[in-house]
């Protein structure tokens, strides 16, 4: 999301580098949706992907689709869901050729819609699995109820959810544990949350553990952040958005750290600002 015309606005040459620095690094999964840039990204990532000696196979493009933003050229007039067959069938056609694959390897619906109707869903999703074009199918932002739905009538591998220490309300609301239970994959978008982008109590609390904990794990803030965020049991793919090689590489070090049990909640309680119950 952060790559193109929403973040960076970084040129082919810049994109062949950033992904191949990921790779470099074991970073292999590229997480795309069709609004990103205005839907212009997923074409520039795709460009910058073909001029790449990245092999395809060695790495996975997820997208999402169902937003329909406001635009002069789809004559979209207020920002709403579509999520008919026609509409899920041409966004992921859209998706292949702008990103130059023949396959996704994760197709996620963006956001549930209180008007999406589960079985035409399934029908277009099954039609483009049948067809090879889409490997697995996942949500994003969906509540338990709305995969309970889904999942009568579809395979639901991944839901991709907010997730953080400092809104860690998935920990608590049930969702981790459905997913855990029915062994869907958590991803996790803004898995750093606001700690380095607001300035309130919560976040003045969190830097103040972060702080002693950096000496004992001699690791960085955002190391330790996404350190509590995988030692979560189901083992969480944090989604980076980040596009500075140094954090990137030093995020992936973050696997190598294992929090310790108390550390992990003075962390969750500097982000409550209350002991646990």
């Amino acid at each position: 999301m952060t790559w193109g015309e929403w973040g960076k606005k970084l040129n082919v040459n810049q994109m062949v580098d950033l992904m191949s620095h990921f790779v470099s690094l074991g970073i292999t999964s590229f997480d795309h949706a069709d609004i990103y840039g205005g839907y212009t990204t997923e074409a520039e990532f795709g460009n910058a992907f073909a001029k790449s000696n990245i092999e395809r196979s060695h790495v996975q493009f997820i997208s999402k689709c169902g937003i329909q933003l406001i635009d002069d050229k789809r004559k979209t007039t207020v920002k709403h869901y579509n999520y008919n067959k026609e509409y899920i069938l041409s966004s992921a056609e859209n998706s292949l050729k702008h990103l130059k694959t023949d396959y996704l390897d994760i197709l996620l619906l963006h956001r549930p819609s209180p008007l999406m109707h589960p079985e035409e869903i399934a029908e277009a999703i099954s039609k483009l699995i049948d067809a090879g074009k889409i490997r697995t199918f996942g949500v994003s932002n969906f509540t338990i109820h709305q995969m309970e739905l889904i999942s009568k009538y579809l395979n639901i591998t991944v839901n991709q959810i907010e997730c953080s220490l400092s809104e860690s309300t998935a920990m608590t609301n049930g969702t981790l544990d459905y997913l855990m239970s029915k062994g869907i994959a958590a991803m996790a978008w803004s898995p750093l949350g606001c700690i380095f982008k607001e300035n309130t109590e919560q976040t003045k609390r969190i830097h103040h553990v972060l702080n002693e904990l950096c000496q004992k794990y001699n690791a960085e803030k955002d190391q330790l952040l996404l350190a509590w965020l995988l030692k979560h049991p189901i083992n969480i793919k944090p989604v980076l958005g980040t596009t500075t090689k140094d954090r990137i590489a030093r995020c992936a070090k973050a696997l190598e750290i294992e929090m310790e049990l108390e550390d992990w909640f003075k962390l969750l309680e500097a982000s409550k600002g209350e002991e646990v119950p």
